[in-house]
């Protein structure tokens, strides 16, 4: 893939870029291999194909950094010197986001937002959040310092429709804070639209609700769990039972469902993303029996039920840090069979299996989320010894 930012300089994000793609994947595969060497069981795991993603365009969800001045803003990421570097045109996003930036720039000129700019902790607009679902519709979320320009933003929305006629669903996030972190505590939603049907799963996704950046990689992230979970047992039993710890905006879950599970029930802090999910199986036609979803922390919810309501399959595809100690000895110590686990860390990942020697890792799969960066996505499945 060719990037004029990458070969100007000015952005080495995709710090892979010059390695033919095949290269990056392999590489990928043998890093994951590595940081699970320890594990016990690791050299029996049977390592599917990775599943590749598109080279272009993949990329679903941005942050766009906003910087330079009212009348010439940039859209992109943060410099060396801490202030925004334009990246027009960059072929990694969406062409959806691509679309929408050069209207996102003259919406800002229009309304003379100021960006906001970092070594000086001045300025009023930090990011612009922008993630694409089905039939490429947007949603934009500004990331502002204080709530003085809410009511502008919102009055100017018949303005930024005509700019970005894909824009679906509009919102201020409110970050006061001179922090590096993407978004701050406080959502304001500006459109009669709450929520962006995504193209996976029939998912819906809320403004504070975490969405995979790679909705193609996704698809089949969700794909091979489903059938991972839906595999007879030993006995011929199928499965029946499923538990998504983690759960998001459900797309485990409402996955299994879709393949025939009679019972999957989601679990996620956020409520925000647990409103989202409930919509989404409303949607789907799946009765709150058949998919349930609930708002709680997913550690403590699981130690909290009774041993005969434990799954045939559990799913835990928690952020980066892992699951951690507790869940962990859980999941070593329950009767469920059978235990699939999604990472975005590999080292998290093979200290989290340490820990949970009676489940034997069977078969593994490296989801190529991030292409031409070191990141690694995993997913492995986790029978229980003598189950």
């Amino acid at each position: 893939m060719r990037c004029d930012h990458f070969d100007a300089g000015t952005c080495h994000s995709c710090s892979l870029l010059p390695q033919p793609y095949e290269r990056q994947l392999a590489e990928k595969v043998d890093a994951v291999v590595a940081a699970l060497a320890h594990v016990p069981g690791s050299q029996e795991i049977r390592w599917l194909s990775p599943a590749s993603s598109p080279e272009e365009g993949f990329r679903t969800s941005v942050k766009l950094v906003v910087g330079g001045s009212r009348r010439r803003p940039t859209l992109g990421i943060l410099g060396p010197d801490r202030r925004g570097v334009d990246l027009p045109g960059c072929p990694i996003q969406h062409p959806a986001i691509n679309r929408a930036t050069p209207g996102l720039k003259r919406f800002i000129r229009a309304l003379d937002l100021t960006p906001y700019d970092v070594p000086t902790k001045r300025g009023e607009l930090k990011n612009i959040l922008v993630t694409v679902g089905s039939e490429e519709r947007l949603m934009i979320r500004f990331v502002l310092r204080t709530r003085e320009r809410v009511s502008d933003i919102r009055s100017a929305l018949p303005l930024l429709r005509d700019l970005v006629p894909a824009a679906h669903v509009v919102t201020a996030n409110i970050h006061p804070t001179h922090e590096a972190i993407v978004e701050g505590p406080d959502e304001i939603i500006l459109t009669r639209a709450r929520t962006l049907p995504l193209a996976v799963e029939g998912l819906e996704l809320g403004p504070r609700s975490f969405a995979q950046t790679n909705a193609h990689v996704a698809a089949n992230l969700y794909e091979q769990a489903s059938a991972w979970a839906s595999r007879p047992f030993c006995d011929g039993r199928m499965p029946e039972s499923l538990w998504d710890l983690y759960c998001g905006v459900g797309g485990f879950a409402l996955a299994a469902a879709r393949a025939g599970f009679p019972r999957v029930t989601g679990v996620e802090v956020s409520s925000g993303a647990i409103s989202s999910a409930i919509s989404a199986a409303r949607h789907a036609g799946l009765s709150r029996g058949a998919a349930t979803f609930i708002a709680e922390d997913a550690t403590a919810w699981a130690r909290a039920q009774p041993p005969e309501d434990i799954p045939d399959v559990i799913v835990v595809n928690p952020p980066r840090r892992g699951i951690g100690t507790e869940l962990a000895s859980y999941l070593n110590e329950c009767a469920t069979p059978r235990v699939i686990y999604s990472s975005c860390n590999p080292t998290s990942l093979a200290r989290d299996l340490q820990l949970m020697p009676s489940l034997r890792p069977v078969e593994a799969r490296l989801f190529d989320m991030f292409p031409h960066t070191t990141h690694a996505e995993v997913a492995v499945l986790l029978e229980r010894e003598g189950a």
